[in-house]
């Protein structure tokens, strides 16, 4: 295990010792950003057009292939098997179409070419037809990479303090109520968090990223949500017309599953980035740009991680140095550990046990006290 995250215990421990959690620093770090750039390659930082549409070409292949099985091969298996196909083509599109919308993420942050129109191009087409709004997500995204770790002004995943916490959060803290909650999240967190800005910063006012005039975005910003909310629509007029022509279970079947697999993986993937028991948040009187971009964790999915293009696996460095393509961000995360040291954080278990888990460990923050006044920790105890 890496610095933070979990270490095991000899196997004479307690059970209650068996799995302790070691807190991540918080203190200011004696490095500076600039010496972590230097301790990575040069190359990692070069942005090749090529290379980046190479894996486009290779997710959409593959996403291509699987429906071309699905809807030419399946009507032929005999009836039970086709109830086992459908499932296993929902879960395998699902994950395709989740490294589709990593590089459009990608584009978003500039990190797919030299040229920003071709990056917002195909950011917007790519993202368009997963029904996310690109520029608008872009926009709310580059603020969350901003103040990522700041309870004031991070924009996702922000956690509450015990006394901010709803009436009926003590009665979910059980098995029952933590399953329930995760299906929700998992399921409606996605859309939510869109329409309602649900988990996301508080504002003076509604905030919604189909809203060209809401609180999220500035005057320069708001033409590009309606280029968004267009592409959103197109895509959505688009299916319409297949339900048209092909039925409403076809589209389902063929896209809609898949897409509830996509908004679960991007939740569940952001989710775990962010919420861990050794991770520190801050108040505005001890938030600072380094420590909070720190404040985030590695994890580990296994085979997901190359599918997923190392969104998993890499996300320290991509806070530190978010226009760096994902291609190169596993030579810079072995580059840079050395300086890091212990604030560097990876936490390798299972993504569906370490789901359950900080389901359970995190439900709000608070402070140590006069110790520590601006540092927050996640807790549990009502």
């Amino acid at each position: 295990m890496g610095a933070g995250g979990r270490m095991s215990a000899p196997p004479s421990a307690k059970k209650s010792e068996a799995d302790i959690v070691q807190r991540a620093p918080h203190s200011k770090p004696q490095f500076a950003l600039s010496q972590l750039k230097k301790a990575i390659p040069p190359h990692c930082f070069q942005r090749s057009v090529l290379r980046s549409f190479s894996y486009v070409v290779s997710d959409l292949t593959w996403a291509s292939l699987l429906y071309y099985i699905a809807t030419n091969y399946f009507h032929l298996l005999p009836h039970p098997l086709s109830y086992l196909a459908w499932p296993i083509y929902w879960a395998f599109q699902g994950c395709i179409l989740t490294g589709v919308w990593v590089i459009a993420h990608e584009c978003g942050h500039h990190a797919f070419s030299d040229y920003q129109w071709l990056d917002d191009t195909v950011g917007l087409i790519l993202h368009s037809s997963l029904l996310v709004p690109y520029f608008s997500w872009k926009y709310s995204h580059r603020r969350h990479h901003s103040n990522t770790g700041s309870l004031e002004k991070d924009e996702v995943f922000v956690p509450k303090t015990k006394s901010k916490l709803g009436w009926y959060s003590k009665y979910l803290n059980n098995p029952l109520g933590r399953f329930v909650t995760l299906t929700i999240q998992l399921t409606l967190g996605w859309p939510l968090y869109l329409m309602f800005n649900v988990s996301g910063r508080r504002y003076s006012r509604f905030a919604c990223h189909y809203d060209p005039h809401g609180p999220i975005y500035s005057d320069r910003e708001r033409l590009q949500i309606y280029i968004s909310d267009a592409g959103v629509l197109a895509i959505t007029y688009g299916l319409y017309r297949l339900a048209v022509s092909k039925g409403l279970t076809w589209v389902l079947c063929v896209y809609g599953c898949p897409l509830l697999i996509v908004n679960g993986f991007l939740v569940l993937i952001t989710y775990l980035q962010h919420t861990h028991p050794s991770l520190p948040h801050y108040d505005s009187s001890e938030w600072d740009w380094l420590r909070g971009a720190l404040a985030t964790m590695d994890r580990d999915y296994g085979i997901l991680n190359k599918v997923f293009h190392h969104i998993t696996d890499t996300h320290v460095a991509h806070h530190l140095f978010s226009t760096m393509p994902h291609y190169h961000a596993m030579e810079a995360t072995k580059a840079i550990k050395p300086v890091l040291g212990d604030y560097y954080q990876f936490d390798g278990t299972p993504f569906y046990k370490a789901m359950w888990r900080e389901a359970k460990e995190c439900v709000y923050v608070q402070s140590d006290g006069d110790k520590s006044k601006g540092v927050f920790w996640y807790q549990n105890k009502f």
